[in-house]
């Protein structure tokens, strides 16, 4: 008999999402491989088997019990877009957005992306650290094991660092997975918008080769979009990522399909997102060349958006769908994946079954780190959260409220409801 840290047992069903272990579409997304009268062996944080209860039994011997009081199992939300390094919320746009103003309107007054850039870059790494790490522990209530974090509130060179270093010190003090992106090309600062070429000079030339020099950030990220970068202009800058050694995420074709898609793909990004205008062309070209679709329903919602991307023709086509919070501090300020399978569901068509596997285990893939969470199988490790529901579609259909009763990073409480 093996001795392990701890058996899992007393669950209503365990949703594993065991199967290939490489991005998921078409029918593979609704498999969610449910396990029933089943417990879950750990060891060193890692899963050592799950299988009948019995079995489990006869076989290992925990160091600790862990009842999982009748409550649905299931792998920790992955949440692979989010800003959460930001100063202030921006609640009085929202207010201006449902008067009827403008984003050019607020813009002029001083708010939108302008006004979150002005305040990062005037605090100092250890405000920013405090305000971050509250609303990360916000997600984590809400389920979520694993987030990519994102800069892109400085758009200085000085100030893009501070916020990537801020980044760094969470990954070092939060107790789940946080995965660095570096968004300088998130916008075009006041001071270059009547010089672009010297701003995107600036992030080829300075800005990129410092950040990898420092080893702050994984991936590079922009925003490709006809009022911000157009095509050429992000070929320009991504060519320059990857010569660097940066792999590539893109928010693409957003508002206008301007061909944001197909540059992802002839760039091999890992994962192209937002994608609520993206044309069949650009679906085509994704699943040609193995690009992760990562939708953010959270954010058209928050605009009142009349249209939402295309998820269902994207997994029939076979291009694999992630979710994403897109949590930040103007246009989509949602820190639970719940949610956002709810909307994945009601304003894309989603099942909650392909809604989970996005929010889960496709999630992990845009992340690249499916090989060690995403889904709940033998040395994997043991993310997973409690749910107090009588079943999965319980998730989408009981909106507005958490449904986590506990959550497990690496085999270890990380919160409790109770």
């Amino acid at each position: 008999m093996q001795t392990v840290d701890y058996i899992v047992h007393n669950a209503k069903e365990i949703i594993t999402l065991k199967g290939d272990n490489k991005a998921r579409s078409g029918k593979a997304m609704n498999e969610l491989s449910i396990m029933k009268n089943s417990a879950m062996a750990i060891k060193d944080g890692i899963i050592i088997n799950i299988d009948n209860t019995d079995t489990i039994k006869q076989n290992y011997l925990p160091l600790q019990w862990i009842d999982a009081e009748n409550t649905i199992i299931c792998p920790g939300f992955v949440d692979p877009h989010t800003h959460p390094v930001f100063v202030h919320t921006r609640e009085n746009e929202f207010e201006m957005r449902l008067q009827g103003k403008s984003y050019v309107e607020i813009s002029k007054a001083g708010g939108g992306i302008l006004s979150s850039i002005n305040a990062v870059r005037e605090a100092d790494e250890d405000y920013l650290f405090e305000l971050a790490y509250n609303r990360i522990n916000r997600m984590i209530e809400c389920g979520t094991t694993a987030i990519e974090a994102k800069s892109g509130y400085g758009l200085s060179t000085e100030s893009e660092l501070k916020m990537l270093k801020v980044i760094k010190k969470l990954q070092e003090f939060m107790p789940i997975e946080i995965v660095s992106t570096f968004m300088g090309a998130h916008e075009f600062p006041l001071e270059y918008r009547n010089n672009r070429q010297a701003y995107i000079d600036l992030l080829i030339n300075e800005m990129m080769p410092e950040v990898k020099r420092q080893n702050l950030a994984e991936y590079v990220d922009i925003f490709t979009e006809a009022h911000v970068y157009n095509i050429e202009e992000s070929r320009k800058i991504l060519l320059k990522a990857k010569e660097l050694g940066f792999k590539i995420r893109m928010h693409a074709d957003e508002i206008e399909a301007i061909g944001g898609a197909e540059l992802a793909a002839e760039m091999g990004a890992v994962s192209a997102d937002h994608l609520g205008a993206c044309s069949d062309e650009g679906i085509k070209a994704m699943r040609d060349a193995g690009v992760i679709a990562t939708l953010l329903p959270g954010t058209l919602f928050s605009l009142r958006s009349k249209s939402y991307a295309r998820a269902k023709d994207m997994i029939s086509a076979g291009l694999p769908v992630a979710i994403a919070s897109d949590y930040n501090p103007g246009s989509c300020n949602l820190d639970s994946m719940q949610f956002a399978m709810t909307l994945s569901c009601l304003q894309m068509g989603m099942t909650p079954a392909e809604a989970l596997t996005a929010a889960t285990f496709n999630a992990a893939c845009a992340i690249e780190r499916q090989d060690f969470f995403g889904s709940l199988e033998k040395d994997k490790n043991a993310d997973f959260v409690m749910l107090d529901i009588p079943s999965i579609a319980f998730i989408p259909y009981h909106f507005g409220s958490n449904n986590v009763s506990k959550v497990y990073k690496l085999g270890e409480l990380i919160f409790s409801r109770d």
